[in-house]
């Protein structure tokens, strides 16, 4: 490749890379603004998370069409082209983030509408998670942005944090439902939206486990926790 067509292939890089961290950005805000309408009954943030999800989809259609054009155009190869394949999957795990933060309001509309259960100790606890999943989301655009492996393996580390405040959650809110049959509606949209977070932990772990194939070139989609540290300390 011309020095002139190498600068104009990474300008394209740089463009995708900016894009795709603005497409982040905004799910990111999905994900807080969610759970802090959960947390406060606030009805018009619920109705504003649900109109701008359309606006995820669209940066996922233009992300990928420039993907295609790129392949396409540049034929890109080794790490440049891991890196293209990485925006495009990452593309559609941010997109579902979206789609999950957009459940998560939709279940709060129902709660608030029922009157907002603000006696339940539980939601200050899926809100502190929704901080967790978000804080997780901006360290792994971070680490994509510095295709640092080892911030990309913290990520990995924290799901592990998701995870159990799932678990906890869930089982505090089934022994709520079981005292108290009045509050079993309530708790079950909570539910569901605490498993949305525990699906979007997820989904910032594969794009976790996606830098990290980048930057040392082998698929580790599958590898566990443990042997991903093994990997780490031996490098």
């Amino acid at each position: 490749m011309s020095e002139h067509l190498s600068k104009q292939f990474d300008s394209e890089l740089d463009d995708l890379r900016a894009l795709l961290t603005r497409m982040g950005g905004l799910v990111e805000e999905q994900v807080r603004a969610t759970t802090l309408a959960l947390a406060e009954g606030d009805a018009d943030r619920v109705e504003q998370v649900i109109a701008r999800d359309a606006e995820v989809d669209q940066f996922e259609i233009e992300i990928d069409n420039i993907c295609t054009h790129v392949i396409a155009k540049r034929q890109p190869t080794a790490v440049d082209l891991r890196v293209v394949m990485m925006v495009s999957k990452t593309v559609t795990d941010l997109e579902r983030i979206g789609d999950e933060a957009k459940k998560i309001a939709k279940s709060t509309r129902k709660i608030i509408e029922r009157g907002l259960a603000t006696g339940m100790p539980q939601i200050m606890a899926v809100r502190h998670m929704g901080e967790q999943c978000a804080a997780m989301l901006h360290d792994v655009l971070n680490a994509f942005v510095r295709m640092d492996a080892d911030a990309a393996l913290q990520v990995v580390r924290k799901d592990k944090e998701i995870d159990q405040s799932f678990r906890s959650i869930t089982r505090e809110l089934v022994t709520y439902m079981m005292e108290d049959p009045r509050t079993i509606s309530n708790a079950l949209d909570i539910i569901f939206s605490v498993k949305s977070l525990e699906r979007i932990g997820d989904h910032c772990k594969n794009i976790a486990k996606d830098v990290i194939f980048v930057v040392g070139g082998r698929d580790v989609r599958h590898l566990k926790l443990d042997e991903l540290e093994q990997e780490a300390a031996a490098r």
